[in-house]
């Protein structure tokens, strides 16, 4: 789960990791109200997204006045925030952050991260502050230092020590630093995150270090022992398919290409998108519905997928481990029956009674292609739309 960068820094502030000082506002009036009250010189108008780069698409703004911190309020509350994570369609904003502006010397990057190669969490540093990290690591990947934490000890001293010089820094403001990364991956596994960033952490010209932005994504399996979390969530910033998915516990991300999937297990599924795409057409979204399928995840699952207009076919491919593939059938042409398919739809099963399955599903009277494969199954449904 994502949350907003205001979010993230009240966060911070629990774990004693400076930030600077900011209200939240949905209104431009406010936002002028709010330049006063900060008492500096500048101040910084940022628009309140679930994405990076919001800089280049110009959704942060310095204001030396507090008409020029109303004015910047009004351009950016109300628009289409395009930048290179929202996609072309950009992303509404309806919440700004007003906080004073920070006298910079450098900008750093930090970023904590699972390693799946090592299964460990990684800390991630780099003088290369308020770029990407992905443009860091492709051009110039010297100037990324790593240290990798193991879970049952947290970031030792001597690492964060080892990353904060190598970062540059000196005297207090090294103690600062180090301070400031241990106090980071206290956060990270005190809230049980998936990812946690800090683009860009700055040194002042008056001594200081602190973190000037905060991307803070949490792991959805942990959110039990978090309840103050779920207040957290954005539904709005999320795409409203992956919401309505979330109410029936099924996995869905939408993507931008025209045959729906269903699938039980995620690497299943991430295999079933690679040969949609192997076969000429593009997959419209990853769906897991989960080990155990029947009539309402695949009726629920059809809802989903035919709800995004760019669907011209659907592909079910199931294996039937823990559920045999005969239930599963008869589970697909109740759903069937349930939801009005307007698609070509194939389906394949593998798995225990798979031939049995078969048979169900040609005896159905549905309209549908069964597949005999996984390579098939993907030829046929992109014949189907023509490809």
């Amino acid at each position: 789960m994502k949350i907003h960068e205001y979010q993230g820094k009240e966060i911070f502030r629990k774990y004693n990791i400076a930030v600077p000082n900011g209200v939240v506002t949905t209104t431009a009036d406010e936002a002028g109200a709010i330049y006063t009250k900060l008492g500096k010189s500048v101040a910084v108008v940022k628009a309140q997204i679930h994405a990076g780069g919001r800089g280049k698409g110009g959704g942060v703004k310095l204001a030396k006045s507090a008409d020029e911190a109303k004015a910047h309020a009004k351009a950016i509350l109300g628009m289409m925030l395009k930048t290179p994570q929202t996609g072309p369609e950009g992303q509404l904003v309806k919440t700004i952050l007003v906080e004073e502006g920070s006298d910079i010397l450098h900008e750093y990057y930090v970023g904590i991260t699972l390693d799946r190669r090592l299964s460990k969490p990684v800390m991630m540093v780099s003088t290369e502050g308020g770029m990407d990290i992905e443009e860091v690591a492709e051009k110039h990947p010297e100037k990324i230092l790593k240290e990798t934490i193991e879970p049952a000890l947290g970031l030792q001293r001597f690492q964060a020590s080892r990353l904060a010089y190598g970062l540059g820094f000196e005297g207090d403001m090294a103690k600062q630093a180090i301070n400031i990364l241990i106090a980071l991956w206290n956060c990270y596994d005190g809230e049980d995150c998936s990812l946690m960033e800090i683009n860009p952490l700055i040194s002042t010209k008056d001594g200081k270090v602190m973190a000037l932005d905060a991307k803070v994504n949490f792991d959805d399996n942990a959110t039990y022992r978090h309840p103050d979390q779920v207040g957290l969530r954005d539904e709005a910033e999320e795409d409203p398919l992956e919401v309505e998915a979330s109410k029936y516990n099924l996995n869905y991300v939408r993507l931008d290409g025209t045959v729906g999937c269903m699938v039980n297990g995620a690497g299943l599924a991430m295999g079933t998108m690679d040969i949609i795409k192997y076969a000429g057409a593009s997959p419209a979204n990853f769906l897991d519905v989960g080990g155990g399928a029947n009539v309402t995840t695949v009726t629920n699952g059809f809802k989903i997928i035919l709800s995004d207009p760019n669907v011209k076919a659907i592909f079910v491919n199931i294996f039937g481990g823990i559920v045999r593939c005969d239930r599963i059938a008869n589970g697909i042409i109740e759903a069937a029956k349930n939801v009005k398919i307007t698609v070509p739809l194939v389906v394949r099963l593998a798995g225990t009674n798979a031939e049995e399955a078969k048979e169900i599903l040609l005896k159905s009277g549905i309209p549908l292609q069964v597949a005999d494969g996984l390579k098939d199954g993907a030829e046929k449904v992109v014949q189907a739309i023509g490809k």
